[in-house]
């Protein structure tokens, strides 16, 4: 039985249709003890089969180099890459099944991945351009949070925009053990660097403000 229902389908379809190029869907899952692995493999698989631009590569296991290649220490995790005969990684991660809301967060990185061009304030392409060092975004969602999706897009934004910028989306409920580490007590929760955190769905110009204090954080350490 398909995950994807096929009214759901054909919206997608027409969707992936308007994709201005090939993205390259990296799906890293290991069946051993893994609860979300197949269901994962299987969502991907699905969505592959809807569009011939979205490419669909398989990792089986974390000891595939892979996984190290594109920094995925966990599963399951999808990588998203723009498509074609020499692939560009874009930062942006998603650790946990992309269920629930996250599906529809899934779908529209395929589509802004496709097209490369986020849209951003001038002022923080400005900021970005002049990053150097990289900053790590993970940002703690649930399925059933709506307010989740708009977090995770931003930040995936960003990392599209600079390959200074890795952008994680984390499934809280699947890694408890990250849960605990940055004291999510609430999703959404943006962890910068593992120096700031932003509570909630903030506007573009209050992120940037927060990933300006990590990276200050970060020279003077």
């Amino acid at each position: 039985m398909g995950m994807i229902t096929e009214r759901d389908r054909a919206e997608l379809r027409a969707r992936f249709a308007q994709m201005d190029g090939p993205v390259r869907v990296v799906v890293v899952t290991d069946d051993d003890g893994c609860q979300f692995c197949r269901q994962t493999r299987q969502l991907a698989e699905e969505l592959a089969a809807l569009s011939p631009r979205i490419e669909l590569e398989l990792v089986d296991g974390l000891d595939d180099p892979r996984a190290a290649t594109h920094g995925i220490d966990r599963t399951p995790a999808i990588a998203l890459l723009r498509g074609g005969a020499e692939p560009v990684d874009t930062g942006i991660r998603f650790f946990g099944i992309p269920s629930g809301y996250e599906f529809g967060t899934l779908v529209e990185d395929i589509l802004l991945v496709s097209r490369g061009e986020p849209d951003l304030s001038p002022e923080t392409r400005e900021w970005l351009d002049r990053l150097d060092e990289p900053l790590h975004l993970q940002v703690f969602v649930t399925p059933t949070c709506p307010y989740c999706p708009a977090a995770v897009l931003l930040a995936h934004r960003l990392a599209l925009a600079s390959p200074k910028i890795r952008a994680d989306m984390v499934e809280a409920m699947e890694f408890p053990e990250l849960v605990d580490r940055y004291r999510v007590m609430g999703v959404p929760r943006t962890v910068i660097d593992e120096r700031v955190a932003v509570e909630g769905a903030v506007p573009e110009s209050h992120l940037l403000e927060q990933m300006k204090r990590a990276a200050a954080r970060l020279r003077v350490a």
